[in-house]
């Protein structure tokens, strides 16, 4: 039985100056371990905390073109999103449901009043009634007009028979066959019906004009009067609501057949072929904005631009509302009240010194960036400028080429020096 190889084990001497060298080896490795051990030393001797570079994120300042933006949130709504209202107090019925689709024209709602039919059928009897007393007046100053003609003729064929009287007793006064006297009568015969005719043509002129100026004001009254019964017909007609553009019955605000008072809203229609883009602003920015403004919107993953159109004049909850309207024709699909991103361009700064923008500028307050050196993060002063949603610009304190830690520094507790392991 075989129990172990000892007895076939043998035993070789080493070659002659190999033990020189392998101490040799063994000397200088523990030379550069110690001169490794004594730079570690050093650095963490100057250093308050130790952090691996895994957790760190690192970036370059570099130069470039800085664009100022602001990322915010918001949603698509209607540009034209009309709320219809109730114009009298009446009963609703209503004609369409939340959600359905209308064209414009189609009828939404029918209003019942009978207060506005009421006087809008006296409104007619007192038109018709204006119409007759017109018709009356023309009557009437045809009459009139004709009388006084009728006068004005008579004093006339009354000038021109004494005229002739005179004639007559002219070509025989001569001859002595008309006593004086009468032909004294026939002259002022003629002077009487001159003056009669001329009277009489002035009152049948004025005659006219008096019974113009009355058909004249009656007429007013008339036209009046029109004015009045199409004014009791609008408000009749606007008993039927109609949709005033094309889009989708929006909110229904009152139930059907329910009694509603003037200016009651009764729902809201949705134009969903025009919509814009209504953004939640921080205040912090609104100095910064202007109308026309640049826009990059992201929406159901899609990207598009736009121009600020409008922005509110007040600030609620510390955000101010804004308007942005798409640049050329709308993406397709949009719907209203979808949540969207975007980013709002207020300025651009070419061949600026920028770096990454990362948890630092919160944190530092924008004071203080971790430069790093020699595997060592060194709390360094700096002095930033515009900043962006993905960069920011550095003023002072660092140069091109430095490198900073921009993330990670939260347990750095304000150190002056970090140790950063690889």
């Amino acid at each position: 039985m075989i129990r172990d190889t000892s007895r076939q084990d043998t035993v070789i001497a080493a070659p002659s100056g190999q033990k020189t060298r392998r101490r040799a080896l063994l000397l200088g490795g523990a030379v550069l371990l110690l001169v490794a051990s004594a730079g570690l030393l050093k650095t963490w001797r100057g250093s308050e905390h130790s952090v691996s570079a895994a957790r760190l994120r690192i970036a370059e300042v570099g130069r470039g073109t800085l664009v100022r933006d602001a990322a915010v949130n918001g949603r698509i709504v209607a540009a034209v999103s009309p709320t219809l209202f109730s114009t009298a107090p009446a009963t609703v019925t209503l004609k369409v449901h939340a959600g359905d689709t209308v064209k414009k024209g189609d009828v939404l709602a029918v209003l019942e009043s009978p207060d506005l039919s009421d006087a809008l059928k006296k409104e007619q009897a007192s038109y018709q009634e204006l119409v007759a007393e017109v018709e009356r007046q023309q009557i009437l100053a045809r009459k009139q007009k004709l009388l006084a003609q009728r006068e004005a003729d008579t004093a006339e064929i009354d000038r021109i028979s004494a005229n002739r009287t005179l004639e007559r007793y002219n070509s025989v006064s001569n001859e002595g066959v008309v006593a004086k006297i009468d032909y004294q009568k026939a002259k002022d015969a003629v002077v009487a019906a001159d003056i009669r005719a001329k009277h009489t043509a002035q009152a049948a002129e004025l005659e006219k004009d008096n019974v113009s100026l009355e058909l004249k004001t009656k007429s007013a009254q008339l036209e009046r009067q029109k004015l009045s019964l199409a004014n009791a017909q609008r408000r009749v007609d606007e008993l039927t609501v109609r949709a005033p553009v094309d889009g989708f019955i929006g909110t229904l605000s009152v139930p059907n057949r329910s009694v509603v008072q003037a200016n009651a809203a009764l729902m809201t229609l949705v134009d969903l072929s025009q919509l814009e883009v209504e953004l939640e602003v921080p205040e912090t920015y609104v100095n910064d904005l202007g109308l026309g403004m640049g826009a990059e919107i992201a929406v159901a993953g899609v990207q598009t631009t736009g121009k600020l159109s409008a922005l509110s004049p007040e600030v609620v909850k510390n955000q101010v509302l804004a308007r942005v309207r798409f640049n050329g024709r709308q993406p397709d699909g949009l719907r209203q009240n979808q949540r969207v991103t975007a980013r709002l361009l207020i300025d651009e700064k070419p061949n600026v010194l920028m770096l990454q923008r990362g948890p630092f500028v919160e944190s530092e307050g924008g004071r203080f960036a971790y430069l790093v050196r020699d595997g060592v993060a060194v709390r360094t002063p700096i002095k930033m400028g515009a900043t962006s949603v993905s960069s920011v610009e550095i003023l002072g304190g660092l140069k091109q080429g430095d490198k900073v830690v921009i993330s990670g520094t939260e347990t750095f507790e304000n150190a002056a020096r970090v140790s950063i392991n690889q």
